[in-house]
This record gives structure tokens, sequence and C-alpha cells, in this order.
């Protein structure tokens, strides 16, 4: 048999629908890979499917509901394919998806991450919000995507079919060397699940690897399967989440003075819910920032001596696209 050189790894909580419906695509296009579904202890029938209608596929059991972050770092340390591809369970993918991901890994050894265009599953001319074409934050740690500027998202009309740089990739569909994962301890566990792609990348960058976008591979994400954005423990971690981040990774010369306005841009939006009648949205962003205060000194001793002043793309995104309405990512 013909040793891989990598691994498609799903993640899978209570997933079985998904499982039975989107697995046919991997399995089909798949043919170079070595593929895993890592399941978080499941308590519904996901292991039952996967051995029996997709026996060629290997089980990794967790024994807890560990998350996206410490889910996939425990599984992972069984998968030894030099390149991982992270999938999510809400992803179809199509032919010769991962041919291009091994060639710009084989090519280009400055490359430690790949993402591929995502497409939305439920209108597939259009991009999807998770990832799109590629992403990148502004200097308050604020994320938006090339196709994707907070709920504006574009139609696909080939604008963004090339090989680019970004500043992160997307956890709907992530590639990684297995070396650059594993020197980095994968994913922090704290995060429990959202953003903690965008913070592996920052450190990635940091490390002095570069992630890269690229059109010749093409999915398509369901979007919100796990958790919809109606759901205010999303709000919780993602404000959680991006308040950890930046207090990791963020140059010592702009950690308080970014952090300081970070949080007061926090506050309008937390006000803005209560606009919109939102208010356990408006409480979820306060629970957050409580649970970041209690995690802020354990955060603070996770800075590495080296962190790059280039971080960001624009220095505000909600100005740009609130005040300047610039809704478009070329604008």
């Amino acid at each position: 048999m013909i040793d891989k050189k990598i691994a498609v790894v799903i993640l899978n909580w209570n997933g079985a629908e998904l499982l039975e419906q989107f697995l046919p695509s991997v399995v089909a296009y798949s043919d170079e890979a070595k593929i895993y579904v890592a399941d978080n202890d499941s308590t519904d029938n996901s292991i039952a499917v996967v051995k029996e209608k997709f026996p060629s596929i290997t089980i990794i059991q967790n024994d807890g509901n560990y998350g996206f972050a410490k889910g996939y770092n425990l599984a992972l340390q069984q998968v030894e394919e030099e390149y991982y591809a992270l999938v999510n369970s809400d992803v179809e993918v199509t032919e010769n998806w991962l041919t291009p991901i091994i060639s710009i890994f084989d090519a280009q050894a400055a490359i430690g991450i790949i993402q591929p265009k995502i497409l939305d599953y439920k209108n597939k001319v259009y991009f999807e919000y998770a990832g799109a074409a590629g992403g990148f934050i502004d200097q308050y740690g604020y994320p938006y995507c090339r196709g994707r500027i907070f709920e504006t998202i574009e139609k696909d009309q080939g604008q963004y079919d090339d090989e680019s740089d970004i500043f992160w990739a997307s956890g709907a569909c992530f590639f990684i060397r297995k070396e650059v994962y594993r020197k980095l301890g994968g994913f922090d566990k704290d995060f429990f699940a959202h953003q903690e792609e965008i913070d592996l990348c920052w450190r990635v960058f940091n490390l002095g690897f570069k992630a890269k976008y690229t059109s010749e591979s093409v999915v398509y994400h369901v979007g919100g399967a796990t958790l919809h954005e109606s759901n205010p423990k999303k709000t919780f971690l993602n404000f959680r989440n991006s308040l950890l981040m930046l207090t990791k990774n963020l140059p010592e010369n702009k950690l308080v003075p970014i952090l300081f306005v970070r949080i007061l841009l926090d506050g309008i939006a937390g006000i803005q819910f209560i606009f919109k009648g939102k208010f356990i949205h408006c409480w979820a962003i306060i629970k957050a920032h409580f649970a970041f205060y209690t995690l802020i000194n354990k955060t603070l001793k996770k800075r590495k001596e080296s962190q790059l002043n280039t971080y960001y793309h624009s220095q505000s995104i909600v100005y740009r696209y609130f005040i300047k309405n610039g809704t478009i990512f070329e604008k």
C-alpha cells in the first residue's frame, strides 16, 4: 500500500446526519488522503454510521466533548501524515480538491497553512461566511475575508480566482503542515471553539511561515450546522476569544491601547444588541468580558518574545464598513 502524504480529519460530535450527507464526497474525491473521523464522545449513532457506511475511514475516539480546539489537538496526536486537512462535518468537497494543496506545500516550504475557496452550500454561486477567499484582521482584531465583510457576502464572479497570501484560513477547511501544527502545540484549548484558527494562524505568522489561499481547490460549506449565529453561546465565544487572541499575539507597544479601544467597541456592539432587542446577546458580551478577565493572567503567560507589528490589513474595518460604506473587500 502506498503511504499517503495528507490526512483528512473530520471532527464530529453528534453529527451522524451530517456525516451521512457529506462523507460520500470526501471519500469519492480524496484518493490522495487517508481519511479520519475524530469523534468527541458522541451520544448519537455517529460511530455506527461511519463503521457501517464508510468502512475505509479510520475512527479516532476522544473520551469527552472537548470542542474544536482540544478535540483536534487530542486526535491529531494519532495522525502522522505530513499534511493535515481539518474539515468540518458540513463540508462538501469537489474533484481534485487536494491536488493543488499538496502541490503548494511541496513546492513552497515557507507556506505553513492553506485555505481553499469556500462557497455556500445552500447558494453555490456565493462565497460562504466562514472563510470565503481567505481572511484578514484589522488593527483591533476584527476578522473579515476576501468575499465577506461582516454580513455582506459577495457573489463568486471569479474576482478571487488566484493564489494569494492571506492572514488567516478558515477552520471550516484548514490545511496545515504537521510539523508546524506540532511545533506550536496546535490550537489553544482555552478557546474551546471559534477564532482558534485565527489565533493559530497568527502564531504561525509570528513563527515566520505564511498562509496562502488558492482558488484551484473548491469546497462548499453549510455553516452554522453545529452552532447557529443566533445562539448567544456563539456571541460569547467570539467576543471572549477575540480578546484572548489579541492578548496573546499583539506586539508589546500595541497591547494596552488596542485592548482598551477593542473593549470600548465591544461595549458599542452590546448597546446595538439592546437597540435591536437582542438582550441575550448583550448579556453574552458582558459574560465574555468577565470570562476574559478571569483568563487574562494565564493568557499573558502564553505571549512569546517575538510579536510582529505587521499583523493587520486594515486599520479599522468597522470604520471602513459602517462609516465609509466599504462593503466589498476590493473597496
